[in-house]
């Protein structure tokens, strides 16, 4: 008879102590008040509009970069229960009681938390002593600006993934993320180079890792990108605030606004057709074909002359003088037949202004803001030697066929005037007082390739049935009818907002806080986030200015210590081993690569630039300190005394940050309160910015 022999089950676990330690410290010097202040603190007046968007489920444009940081925002929002009815329009602001302050802030406090524990991990991947590494960690611990600004923990998950062979995705919350993307897609290319030089793996095997790295590292985060925007868009599917950038296709995807306008619209463009002709660019702003009744100046200001016709703009607000009626010009009716006639691609037509009945017009009359372009006009017959110019074919530049009809809203067309092979455009140009600067619409006859300024469609629409001028102006205001469905897919509005988010810039304004990228190395400059009313309770993105001392003195010595072993290793003298070269090597590649591409493109962006935008730069930086300390330590110093002296320097260096941390923790808290005469003695530099009330 057989016995079943049972085995004991052992579970072992490594607990690593150190690692527990600085995590729980990091959660707490970031979870620490952070229900204080309850009121706006600076970037939240910017981003807590997203948040109460996102709660509404309205639509909204935010160039900066992807919307999963703004999700893990507004996420946090719907935890705590906010309804999104809260007015952020200035810093300071106190909160509502509905406004769940906690909820808000705290998963940025608790992604700043993670930064500690990762820092140590990464300097450990590095090939460094955990001693090394705990060095990093409470430098990241006591850093005052990573308190007062979070949200860097995916950067430094990143980094330790790939460096752990992990091969996780690269999340990115802005697109200044790419920057250390791009850094990881090196160091990932480089490793991957020397596996496939490997002779000691099979094919099978370099291939596997080669599939596997693509997949990890390019295809993954692609897919994970499509999927951020694919929440995005089925989660704010109402009309927002920012709908008039978009296409009249992608507005009216979008529920109210310009799909509850458009509701019921007849698809096909028909002869009698009454429309709205829509600019495709959004340059500078988007604007309807309008006319109305006043003419052009018989002279401008230049003493050029002009054809003193019937002016036509481009409006940028709905209005009654935006409709036009498609007219066959064999025909004399204005009234869509039954059946319809639809006009398609490569038809001729006439354009009827449906209030004031002139014709679109253009002829060889220099424009009157752009004089190498010719003036469009409402044709005025003023017995003149003058004659009508006013027939247009319609060229449907997005047509899948050479026989397409015009649709409503889904078709780019260019309109070509017969006569002069002008094409109808927005120049871009606002127009005189006489013109009610109103933006100028030109006829280009150099126009080539498809350019949005020369593009329009059709974006309100209705079936003209009235025969008299007077019953036809009534019908031009009543609403549009008949029912049809026209949803872009996820790709199309995918691919059109990727679009607006790349070309259309908000215009940059200077701001009492914004700096250079010179001032941010030697924190020559601060950003007062919140300030009380009534008090001299503070706070202040300041970093502790003795950690950021040591991380340019340490960037510095690495530059000096690197192209020292360099020159030294071209001459064939090798002072350490290659492991060590090798190591100190993947260091700098990291650390001083990681500054370099967070820091150095800066200097050639236009925009408003503000000193937390150094963050992750800074990041790579202080990991160096630590990095470099030990190298010298192991490899420079050989005398026990000079060691011993190092040791001296290194806690005198920690206490000093820890002084710094301490000093400046009631700018980083906002409490407590600190008197005029101890906020005066915090200004360390003449260029602070430190406000205080004398009592």
């Amino acid at each position: 008879m057989l016995t079943s022999i049972k085995l004991p089950i052992v579970i072992r676990a490594e607990i690593n102590l150190v690692l527990v330690v600085v995590t729980a410290l990091g959660l707490l010097s970031r979870l620490y008040g952070i229900n204080f202040p309850k009121a706006v603190v600076f970037d939240e007046v910017y981003y807590g509009q997203f948040v109460s968007l996102y709660t509404k489920q309205v639509f909204f444009i935010d160039e900066s970069g992807p919307p999963l940081g703004h999700m893990i925002l507004a996420f946090g929002a719907y935890l705590g229960g906010f309804d999104g009815n809260f007015i952020w329009n200035r810093i300071g602001a106190e909160y509502s009681s509905n406004v769940p302050v906690w909820s808000l802030r705290l998963i940025p406090a608790l992604a700043g938390s993670l930064c500690v524990p990762l820092c140590y991990l990464l300097v450990v991947e590095l090939g460094y002593s955990h001693l090394t590494a705990l060095g990093a960690a409470l430098l990241f611990l006591m850093e005052n600006s990573l308190i007062v600004q979070s949200l860097l923990q995916f950067l430094c998950l990143g980094l330790f993934t790939c460096l752990n062979g992990l091969l996780l995705p690269f999340i990115r919350v802005k697109y200044m993320g790419l920057f250390t993307y791009f850094l990881l897609l090196g160091l990932a290319a480089v490793h991957t180079w020397q596996l496939i030089g490997d002779r000691a793996l099979s094919n099978g095997v370099v291939l596997m890792q080669v599939v596997t790295r693509f997949l990890a590292l390019v295809v993954l985060p692609l897919l994970l990108y499509l999927g951020f925007f694919y929440v995005h868009l089925n989660l704010l599917y109402r009309s927002g605030p920012h709908d008039q950038m978009m296409s009249s296709a992608f507005q009216a995807s979008l529920e109210g606004g310009l799909a509850r306008i458009t509701q019921g619209q007849p698809l096909e463009v028909a002869y009698g057709s009454q429309v709205t002709l829509r600019s495709v660019s959004s340059k500078p702003i988007p604007c309807w074909l309008h006319s109305h009744k006043a003419n052009y100046p018989i002279r401008y200001e230049n003493g050029r002359g002009s054809s003193h016709q019937q002016q036509v703009t481009c409006y940028p607000f709905k209005d009654v003088n935006n409709w036009w009626i498609i007219k066959d010009p064999g025909r004399q009716d204005l009234v869509v037949s039954s059946p319809p006639r639809p006009v398609r691609h490569g038809d001729v037509v006439q354009l009827l202004h449906g209030m004031t009945s002139r014709l679109l017009n253009t002829h060889d009359v220099a424009a009157p803001m752009s004089p190498h372009a010719q003036e469009v006009s409402g044709y005025i017959d003023f017995n003149v030697s003058m004659p009508a110019q006013n027939l247009w074919k319609v060229d449907i530049a997005n047509r899948e066929a050479e026989q397409d009809v015009w649709k409503t809203i889904l078709s780019e067309v260019r309109l070509i005037h017969i006569n002069t092979s002008a094409v109808l455009k927005l120049s871009g140009s606002s127009l005189p007082e006489w013109g009610y600067r109103q933006l100028e619409v030109v006829g280009d006859k150099i126009y080539k390739g498809y350019q949005p300024s020369g593009v329009w469609n059709v974006e309100e629409h209705r079936y003209g049935r009235s025969l008299e001028q007077r019953e036809r102006e009534l019908e031009l205001h009543s609403p549009t009818h008949i029912d049809i469905n026209r949803n872009l897919t996820f790709i199309a509005k995918f691919l059109e907002l990727q679009w607006k988010m790349l070309t259309v810039k908000h215009e940059d304004s200077e701001h009492k806080y914004s700096s250079s990228p010179l001032e941010w190395i030697t924190m020559n400059t601060n950003i007062a986030y919140w300030l009380h009313p009534a008090s001299n309770a503070q706070i202040h993105l300041i970093g502790n200015f003795v950690t950021w001392t040591l991380a340019n003195l340490a960037l510095a010595v690495y530059v000096l210590l690197f192209l020292s072993y360099l020159l030294r290793r071209r001459r064939k003298i090798e002072d350490i081993p290659e492991a060590t070269w090798c190591q100190l090597l993947q260091a700098g590649v990291v650390c001083a690569g990681g500054w370099a591409v967070n820091y150095l493109p800066f200097f050639m962006m236009e925009k408003t630039l503000f000193l937390y935008h150094y963050l992750p730069a800074l990041t790579f930086q202080i990991l160096l300190i630590p990095v470099v300390l030990e190298h010298l330590h192991t490899h420079m110093l050989r005398c026990a005394s000079l060691r011993r002296a190092l040791h001296g320097v290194v806690l005198a260096g920690l206490s000093s940050v820890y002084l710094s941390f301490r000093t400046f923790s009631p700018l980083t808290y906002g409490q407590p309160e600190l008197s005029a005469e101890q906020l005066a003695s915090l200004r360390w530099r003449d260029s602070w910015d430190i406000l205080f009330r004398r009592r």
